[in-house]
């Protein structure tokens, strides 16, 4: 029968044993017999390919189960030793980038300026250096990099890898982001292509917050509301991106409080355009405020500014407001709010309507929190994709095939 971890069977492949071991379902030589129905000699042949590529090791020997002794069984374990991805997530002021073990460590770092109106060719240019940059400061080559995973700020096809109309990404519509950043990536390094997987901000968050902090949680929704506002939702521990990658964006869905709001996507009334990170600043600004920014009005927060709080329980309101919407929809287990104003005031203003609004029956179940991972999760969300992809038990073995194992 077909399973989240692939064929059993006399059909269960190497990958599929390789899915079996990393996702903890069977650990042993003999637990992988019993679940797959293989022969000893069939599941050893087929450790044997993923033994010789590197991809897996043996670890500490159990405890001997049999009252009759025996050799104890020798557990199996997924090797991240043996490459590294790298990953970035694009906002659109700012970036930040990393190198992550197999496993989701992150074993370095950077966070700098970089404005996403410059353009994809020179802010893919850029991520280019620092990717380089990176891997000496994590002490990795970039032979060892087996894919790159890139969050961005705006709706993104899937099957193509590129963002369809983004409304505060200037330039970046139906551009080669794959292309660009591979050969970036070649430019600074000397490295061959390597895979590079491209997804929206909100589900890439959300897929490493569900995946590092609620794996059991088989409905799950994440807001960001930074300079814009947009959701991930993760259903059955899988993204659900609707048909080409429109799903979640809720930032320009209609709310009758902001009927001569100009939005950033040319229409009036969208919730972005009054309750964004964005939306707030330009209030604060017309007080007299220093503010341009959802980072900008992240730190008024952080200092206690009582303007910028009123104003942020308020954009909470109107976004609370959507989300009884999206949770009488998605029935959910966790409403997650995250990005700049992701704070005590904007919460309160969210759980004020959305209580109000939603059915009981949809909140009864919910737990409304904020990110635990904070600026991180869509790097590790990232991270997480490229892996899932590259190690999904038929990219395994084609990828066996081609290095001749």
């Amino acid at each position: 029968m077909a399973t989240r971890a692939g064929r059993t069977g006399s059909q269960a492949s190497s990958g599929d044993l390789l899915e079996l071991v990393r996702t903890g379902r069977a650990t042993t030589r003999g637990a992988l017999q019993q679940v797959t129905g293989l022969s000893r000699a069939t599941v050893g042949q087929r450790l044997d390919r993923l033994f010789r590529a590197g991809w897996l090791r043996e670890g500490a020997a159990g405890p001997v189960d049999s009252p009759l002794g025996g050799r104890p069984s020798v557990s199996l374990e997924f090797d991240d030793a043996h490459a590294v991805v790298l990953t970035a997530d694009l906002d659109t002021r700012h970036a930040r980038a990393a190198v992550l073990s197999l496993t989701g460590e992150l074993l370095a770092e950077h966070t700098g300026a970089l404005l996403i109106e410059e353009g994809p060719d020179a802010v893919l240019g850029e991520l280019g250096r620092w990717f380089a940059e990176l891997l000496e400061k994590a002490g990795h080559r970039a032979h060892e990099v087996c894919g790159i995973g890139l969050a961005v700020p705006g709706p993104v096809d899937s099957e193509t890898g590129r963002v369809v109309q983004p409304p505060i990404m200037p330039g970046w519509d139906g551009y080669d982001i794959r292309g660009r950043l591979t050969r970036a990536f070649a430019e600074h390094t000397g490295a061959g292509a390597v895979p590079v997987l491209v997804d929206n901000d909100a589900n890439l968050m959300a897929y490493g917050e569900q995946r590092t902090g609620h794996p059991d949680c088989s409905a799950f929704v994440l807001v960001k509301v930074s300079t814009g506002i947009g959701a991930g939702v993760v259903v059955g521990g899988s993204i659900y991106r609707g048909i080409d990658g429109g799903a979640g964006d809720i930032g320009h869905i209609r709310v009758p409080e902001g009927a001569d709001a100009l939005c950033r996507c040319g229409s009036f009334g969208c919730l972005a355009a009054v309750a964004s990170g964005g939306a707030v600043a330009r209030r604060l600004a017309e007080t007299g405020v220093p503010a341009a920014s959802g980072s900008d009005v992240r730190d008024l927060l952080a200092s206690g500014h009582p303007g910028a709080a009123a104003l942020a329980r308020e954009a909470g309101r109107h976004v609370g407001d959507v989300l009884a919407t999206v949770v009488t929809l998605l029935n959910p287990g966790v409403l997650m709010i995250a990005g700049d104003l992701a704070g005590t005031a904007f919460l309160t203003g969210v759980r004020e309507l959305l209580y109000q609004r939603a059915l009981p029956r949809s909140t009864a179940h919910l737990d409304v929190v904020t990110s635990r991972l904070g600026e991180r999760a869509g790097l590790v969300g990232a991270g997480a994709m490229v892996v899932e992809h590259l190690y999904a038990p038929e990219r395994v073995e084609e990828r066996l095939l081609a290095m001749g194992v």
